[in-house]
Formats: C-alpha cells, sequence, structure tokens
C-alpha cells in the first residue's frame, strides 16, 4: 500500500546522502522483517514440539526476549524518513509555504533533542550490561537459557543513532525549504492528501501487473 507521504528525489548533495542513508535504513527494516518470520517460526516450533513430542523449544521466551528490540527499533528511521509516525496532520496541514516548513523545523528539532537523550541513555545502559572481562562478555543473560543480554541492549542507541542522523537530514531538508521559499523540497516527507494517495496507490499497482 502506498505511504501516506512521498519524498521527493533530485541531483543535490541533500538528496545523495538522503538515498545513501535510505540504503542502511532500508536495510535494519529488512532485518526486522526477518526477525518478525524468525519469531513465527520459532512459535510453531516450539508449539509443535509442545503438541507432537511433548518437548517444547528450550528457551523460546529467552529468544523473544533478544528479538523484541530488532522488531521494535530497526524499523524506527526509516518509517520516519516516509512520514510513517504519528503526526499532527489535522493541525500541520493549516500551514503552507514557509510556515509549514517552520512548523515541522520546530518538530522534527524537538525530536532531535529527545532522541540525543535516548541515545546516551541507552548507551549507558548498554555500558552496564558490556564487559571485555565477562564470560561472553556480558554481565547478565537471560534467566532460561543464559543467553548473552548486551546485543539486543545496543541495538536501541544504534538505532537511535541511526534515527538522529535521518532528523538531522530533514532538518537540512525543512530549513533548505524555508531559506529558499521551495513548495516541493527534497529528502523530507511531504503529506498526500486523499487523491494523490489513491493515485500513487494506483501506480503501484500498474508496476506489480
Amino acid at each position: 500500500m502506498a505511504s501516506a507521504a512521498s519524498v521527493l528525489e533530485d541531483g543535490s548533495t541533500l538528496s545523495k546522502i538522503d538515498r545513501l542513508l535510505l540504503r542502511l535504513e532500508e536495510f535494519m527494516a529488512l532485518l526486522a522483517g526477518i526477525a518478525v518470520f524468525a519469531l513465527i517460526a520459532m512459535a510453531a516450533v516450539s508449539v509443535g514440539g509442545r503438541n507432537l513430542f511433548n518437548a517444547p523449544l528450550p528457551g523460546y521466551v529467552d529468544w523473544i526476549e533478544q528479538a523484541m528490540p530488532l522488531i521494535a527499533f530497526l524499523g524506527i528511521s526509516y518509517v520516519q524518513r516516509e512520514g510513517g509516525h504519528i503526526r499532527m496532520d489535522i493541525l500541520v496541514g493549516h500551514f503552507k509555504g514557509r510556515a509549514l516548513w517552520a512548523v515541522e523545523f520546530v518538530g522534527v528539532f524537538l525530536i532531535l533533542v529527545l532522541m540525543v537523550l535516548l541515545v546516551w541513555g541507552t548507551w549507558a545502559h548498554f555500558q552496564r550490561s558490556f564487559d571485555w572481562a565477562a564470560p561472553m562478555w556480558s554481565r547478565d543473560s537471560s534467566i532460561d537459557i543464559a543467553l548473552p543480554i548486551w546485543p539486543s541492549k545496543l541495538l536501541a542507541p544504534v538505532s537511535f543513532g541511526v534515527l538522529c542522523l535521518r532528523l538531522v537530514l530533514q532538518l537540512w531538508g525543512y530549513g533548505r525549504a524555508f531559506v529558499l521559499g521551495l513548495d516541493q523540497p527534497v529528502a523530507v516527507p511531504l503529506i498526500q492528501d486523499v487523491a494523490e494517495q489513491a493515485a500513487a496507490e494506483a501506480r503501484q499497482l500498474e508496476g506489480q501487473e
């Protein structure tokens, strides 16, 4: 299904960096999808083993705990790029031109401040779990099969760091649009109305035929 926002591209430096970062974001989103598929497969193995052989998959809950950060965090930067996070479009949609870009800039800046604080906090949380001198470099582990927890804790600051890069690019895009008075800036999500969404979905369906 087509996104409710579109991101324009051109030959500018900003757009080139946007496309490079998009490759990383798409890869991370793919990993999140693979994690979801793996959890479904593990659930089938665990339930089947319990029902057929009275032997569920060992450490199933531990593996779920390890996979949850993959699912929760790896796709957030990609969704931000596509304008898929919850927004106040009813309010923001009343603005046009420079006023709209100013509002978007302020909103993204506030998100960036929050995410920088989260990167700092989650990195400190990871450091409390990681230890070069400990077995499997971990000071803590899961309850059932003793999986090291630091890899899942590391995913949070890494994912939030990539999101910070995306937010900086969007600040660049909105700031550039404000200064130059652009109608269709690149590297930022442009919210589509209902007719534009329908046209985008029709183009997607035509491309799949």
